[in-house]
């Protein structure tokens, strides 16, 4: 029998590699070693898609760069071929933050208003130096609000005030922008096509906008948010001098305000088409040709609850699945989805780490063990014929 595991990562506690590992320990436990396994660890676009990256076949590669307060940090990237992906999180995210830019084990608001996207846009440059001329970019989990200005900073334009200074990082400095000069910008860019891997359609700017809705969750107070989203306006403004209208457009258009502008960096100076988050990840992992041949499929992210209905991995999986008619069970820490939900998103059946053990925390430090025991059950359900196979199969499970 062949069984495809497909999830994203636990967040907090497991990777989505570790989660195939674990699980399928568990199920060739149950099954005497019986099962052929195809791993598929896979993304939404955030957090986790180097991982899907590397577990299809790409090669990790790692760059010294600017940390979100511009402490140097170790990043990882992935290439095959003349493709990158890169995930944002890795050179310019929170969990990056060092000590001294938290307050109470949160983002401060000092970091709010100065944290940048500068190593997202060496990392950049550092794919670039690969040989790769197209570059799938994961936003998610990104500490800045800085408009991108830094991650242009990372390909060679400069931000200058009205005396010709640099501005330092963030976002709060570019109030005081004056001109940018894109004289020593990269002219490798010309030649690569960018893909922002973004569930976030938020525009730059206002109510809706990278500073009002996502400042908050980065450390921002009230009126860091208002300095904020006038300084990123002060950067339309600007940058419509420098490149025309298509500025001013790109900071309307649907993902700008993603990972605190960096989605409107992206699609106003670097022309990168916005796509689902899942969507370039199933893409870039082959999962649908992978798919051919399988009797199950087995996905799931840590928390699968009504968000988990609007775009989020598992959909994108139980879709792919669907069109192979292939049968599709979820596993996760924790579920709010009731019997017909979990039918009407494609799921023949749900399995929870709290269904073995109640305490969230435990749940969370014992995650690897407790997927082995539901990777077990699992096993057991197949051998009694209790869950449903692909319509093509023609094997039994011998235990």
């Amino acid at each position: 029998m062949r069984i495809v595991i497909a999830p994203d990562k636990f967040k907090g506690s497991l990777s989505a590699p570790d989660v195939c590992s674990h699980l399928e320990k568990g199920l060739q436990r149950g099954a005497g070693g019986n099962l052929e396994v195809l791993r598929i660890p896979v993304a939404d676009g955030g957090e986790g898609t180097l991982d899907a990256a590397v577990g299809s076949g790409f090669t990790r590669r790692s760059a010294v760069v600017a940390g979100p307060t511009g402490e140097p940090v170790t990043a990882d990237f992935a290439v095959r071929g003349n493709e990158a992906v890169i995930e944002m999180a890795a050179a310019s995210g929170l969990a990056l933050l060092p000590a001294g830019a938290l307050a109470g084990g949160r983002p401060g608001p000092a970091a709010a208003r100065t944290a940048t996207s500068l190593g997202t846009g060496q990392l950049i440059s550092a794919a670039l130096d690969a040989g790769c001329n197209r570059i799938i970019l994961g936003v998610g989990g990104s500490a800045n609000t800085d408009g991108g200005a830094g991650l242009l900073q990372g390909l060679g334009a400069r931000f200058l005030d009205n005396e010709g200074n640099e501005l330092p990082p963030g976002g709060a400095a570019l109030a005081h922008l004056d001109r940018i000069d894109f004289s020593g910008f990269e002219p490798r860019l010309k030649d690569t096509r960018f893909v922002l891997a973004s569930d976030v359609d938020n525009p730059l700017l206002g109510a809706q906008g990278a500073a009002a809705i996502f400042g908050p969750q980065k450390g921002a107070a009230q009126q860091d948010v208002e300095l904020l989203d006038a300084a990123l306006a002060r950067l339309v403004e600007v940058l419509a001098r420098e490149i025309g209208f298509r500025a001013v457009k790109a900071s309307e258009a649907p993902g700008a305000g993603a990972a605190g502008g960096v989605g409107y960096a992206a699609i106003a100076v670097l022309a990168a088409t916005r796509r689902p988050g899942i969507d370039v990840v199933l893409e870039f992992t082959d999962l649908d040709q992978r798919l051919a041949g399988a009797d199950l499929v087995i996905t799931g992210e840590g928390s699968l609850d009504e968000q988990s209905l609007l775009g989020k991995t598992p959909m994108g999986v139980a879709r792919a699945a669907a069109a192979h008619r292939i049968p599709v069970i979820a596993v996760c820490g924790r579920t709010t989805l009731g019997a017909g939900q979990a039918t009407a998103a494609g799921f023949e059946d749900i399995y929870a780490l709290t269904e073995l053990e109640s305490n969230v925390d435990r749940c969370i430090a014992e995650a690897a063990q407790l997927l082995e025991q539901l990777g077990t059950q699992i096993s057991g359900r197949l051998a009694a014929n209790e869950l449903p196979r692909a319509a093509n199969s023609k094997e039994d499970l011998h235990v």
